[in-house]
């Protein structure tokens, strides 16, 4: 049995048969030919964190494959009541045949998963975002920037640019992240990116500078700079990341075919003007809607791995 908890778990060869599953599931649906693999199945999807595109991709994505979802806030379990996480994951793994957690620390979903009879799914945590990276990837493929790219993050040092860490070094493209000093990503996952790195002849660049990372990008990508908890340092983190939005000044170094990803929710004005992001809209919500797909593509990988 194989759960969804990094990239690092996995893989290029694996991480592509998942994204070659998302994309027939995805030929599938647009021809309206909803195939049952998970015909009469549970998905039990734990949020400690809300979520717009979690939860709806997820729920519909179980509901397609012919399965059911069982949506579960903190608020409606014992585990908002101070159930261990292990006692919560052998109650509801016996009851499920699947479960998606969207949860701040990765050790409780780890601990979950640790304890778990049923493949677990990493919907979110304050470290990694695994299933955006795959989707990010899916969004890649259509727009034919998924040869050889040279991808440019700019903004904050985390669970997003962490997971581009990962994907870059497994797949072997090459990646510059452009962080504020103090907003960099953790040392660890860095040199794990780089371990990865030397076996996928991956280039990855770590850097303060932004312009320099976007210069000749075939993607560039950023993310909220105020993270879902981090509300209290927002006004610290707007003057720290002032010369990071994803501007018309900033895009044009990067190549003149190059596509802007953004895993939503945007705030114009900050990380993104709105300028840039109404001129890649077609892209941006091509991404968002690939999170559907490429989440049942990830289901269906791991119930073929049981």
């Amino acid at each position: 049995m194989r759960h969804f908890l990094t990239l690092a778990d996995f893989t290029k060869e694996e991480l592509l048969e998942m994204v070659a599953l998302a994309q027939k599931i995805k030929t599938q649906t647009k021809q309206k030919k909803y195939v049952p693999y998970l015909q009469h199945q549970t998905l039990g999807m734990i949020f400690e964190k809300s979520s717009t595109r979690t939860r709806v991709s997820f729920e519909t994505g179980i509901y397609q494959l012919g399965g059911v979802g069982l949506f579960l806030s903190a608020n409606d379990i014992q585990l908002g009541r101070g159930e261990p996480m292990k006692d919560t994951a052998r109650v509801i793994s016996r009851m499920v045949d699947m479960v998606m957690i969207r949860t701040f620390e990765q050790s409780k979903l780890e601990e979950f998963a640790q304890f778990s009879n049923v493949p677990v799914i990493n919907g979110l945590t304050d470290s990694y975002h695994p299933v955006q990276l795959m989707t990010d990837y899916l969004t890649m493929i259509e727009f034919n920037k998924d040869k050889s790219p040279i991808v440019a993050y700019v903004g904050d040092g985390n669970n997003m640019a962490h997971s581009w860490l990962m994907l870059a070094s497994i797949m072997g493209f090459e990646l510059r992240i452009a962080t504020p000093k103090g907003y960099e990503c953790h040392n660890k996952i860095i040199e794990q990116a780089y371990q990865f790195a030397q076996q996928s002849k991956a280039t990855i660049t770590i850097t303060n500078n932004p312009q320099e990372a976007v210069i000749g990008a075939d993607v560039v990508t950023t993310d909220t700079w105020i993270s879902m908890g981090q509300e209290d340092k927002k006004e610290e983190k707007i003057k720290a990341f002032t010369n990071f939005i994803v501007d018309d000044k900033m895009m044009k170094l990067a190549k003149n075919d190059a596509i802007f990803l953004h895993c939503l929710p945007a705030y114009r004005g900050y990380e993104v003007s709105d300028e840039i992001f109404e001129n890649h809209s077609e892209v941006i919500f091509t991404e968002a809607e690939n999170r559907l797909h490429m989440q049942k593509g990830i289901m269906v990988w791991l119930d073929m791995h049981r």
